[in-house]
């Protein structure tokens, strides 16, 4: 079996955002462990990191299940290596009436966007604090991807916004747990419209503004993620906000 590698676990590899990340990290000599419900679709992912002379490993996980959860990060430290960074970045962006919205799907958009983040935290959590304290101090970092919903409920969105604004406050709670015993806990909001196959098709007028930088490239999100884990301890930050020049806030 291949030495253990420090990991970067990304869970909601998606197609945008979370492939990007995946990708910057890879970049830096991390193990790319990337998630989905969906093994099948990770494979395009994988294989490009691995074209780029990266290391990626791809897991079919339910990050709303306990068990999975728990399976996954034991199989992830012990056949890749050490979860150094944990980058939480599901969605659930799905509107609905209040008038119309249901139980079931409410329910659903908690589980995804925070519960879900709940779940994978506590768990690399576990296992950061467990390690020896290394020179310099910093025992791993654990992001979570936020919206404009983390600050303010829209019509329509309220179970978006009920579940990213109690991801945040995780973030929070975790950040003032977790910091004074050298883990990086850090939340990012972005507010804007991202680079997607989604905006193109269903949104062309917006996905016109990329000609002048007026949606946000995956690419550059990824940047500012690694900036988040390479800050050192006595200047962490613990929320940025990542938007276009022209978005309105």
């Amino acid at each position: 079996m291949a030495a253990l590698q420090k990991a970067a676990l990304i869970v909601g590899a998606g197609d945008a955002t979370g492939g990007a990340i995946a990708r910057r990290f890879a970049r830096e000599g991390f193990a790319a462990c990337v998630t989905r419900r969906s093994l099948d679709k990770l494979q395009p992912l994988v294989a490009q990191i691995e074209a780029d002379g990266g290391r990626a490993h791809a897991f079919a996980c339910d990050a709303r299940k306990e068990e999975e959860v728990v399976a996954l990060i034991e199989q992830i430290e012990s056949t890749v290596g050490p979860i150094e960074v944990m980058v939480f970045n599901i969605g659930a962006n799905v509107p609905e009436s209040i008038l119309t919205e249901t139980a079931r799907k409410y329910f659903k958009v908690w589980e995804m966007a925070c519960f879900s983040g709940f779940l994978n935290g506590r768990e690399v959590a576990r296992r950061m604090v467990a390690r020896e304290v290394p020179k310099g101090g910093h025992r791993g970092t654990i992001i979570f991807t936020g919206a404009t919903a983390s600050l303010r409920g829209a019509a329509n969105f309220g179970a978006f916004s009920g579940a990213k604004m109690a991801l945040r406050a995780l973030a929070q709670s975790m950040a003032r747990e977790l910091g004074p015993q050298g883990i990086h806990v850090a939340h990012v909001v972005v507010d804007g419209a991202i680079d997607t196959e989604f905006i193109r098709s269903n949104f062309p007028e917006r996905y016109a503004l990329k000609e002048s930088d007026g949606i946000l490239n995956p690419d550059h999100i990824a940047d500012s993620y690694w900036m988040l884990h390479s800050q050192p301890r006595d200047a962490w930050t613990h929320e940025l906000d990542l938007r276009p020049w022209s978005e309105k806030f």
